[in-house]
């Protein structure tokens, strides 16, 4: 069941989320997800002590991104006034038959041998789709990116923008707070969705933000969390 949660950056919102965790150790489920990132990402930097439930929900999601990252989807969460990411549309009724195709697809068993039905009802539905002519929609990602400046001296300000100054098909950046690290230096965390076919995100680290003229301000740039949509 998806969760909503109103205005994060007043008392009264971090109030209420205190109040939601004070019996849950995460946004939904059992597990650390999507949901946590979305919710994280929408504060602005960590909580209050004031905020008992936040703040132990707070540095436990911040100690998980910087050890291994969090993969699983979640329930879903809105925080209103923020979206990181972009949301992918229900197909036409248009295209019911390649989502067929892909439904079931996702029923056969990867470990076991591929029998002469199933290479002969793969082989149909891809003649299907390509006789279509429709073009089959790229996945969506969301990635939340970790990029420290060089000192304390870096003018974070013109950092953010000279991230954001990159731009090509299927990336979109999303939301962005600066965390601090130590000794003054704080980093960027900034989130984004791409569309996976057309942007690899080492490719745009290796060649984009670590490279000039960005690299004046960019010491490096670090994947926090890579999501499917």
């Amino acid at each position: 069941m998806a969760v909503t949660f109103n205005d994060l950056g007043s008392a009264a919102g971090l109030k209420k989320l205190d109040e939601y965790l004070l019996t849950r150790s995460y946004i939904s489920g059992y597990q650390a997800s999507k949901d946590d990132i979305t919710v994280y990402a929408a504060l602005s930097g960590a909580p209050s002590s004031s905020y008992v439930n936040v703040s132990r929900w707070y540095k436990h999601i911040d100690a998980l991104l910087r050890i291994s990252g969090v993969s699983e989807e979640g329930c879903g969460v809105t925080v209103e006034g923020f979206a990181p990411a972009e949301a992918v549309a229900t197909p036409p009724a248009a295209d019911s038959k390649a989502a067929a195709a892909e439904e079931d697809d996702d029923d056969v068993d990867l470990f076991g041998e591929e029998t002469e039905e199933e290479k002969k009802a793969a082989e149909e539905r891809a003649a299907a789709v390509k006789a279509s002519g429709k073009k089959k929609e790229s996945g969506k990602s969301s990635v939340l990116l970790d990029i420290k400046p060089w000192d304390d001296e870096t003018d974070m300000k013109k950092l953010e923008e000279a991230v954001r100054s990159v731009q090509m098909e299927g990336l979109l950046w999303g939301a962005s707070k600066l965390v601090p690290v130590g000794y003054g230096i704080k980093k960027l965390q900034i989130m984004m969705t791409i569309v996976d076919d057309l942007v690899s995100v080492d490719t745009l680290i290796e060649e984009h933000l670590t490279a000039e003229p960005i690299n004046e301000y960019v010491q490096s740039c670090d994947i926090v969390a890579f999501n499917k949509i």
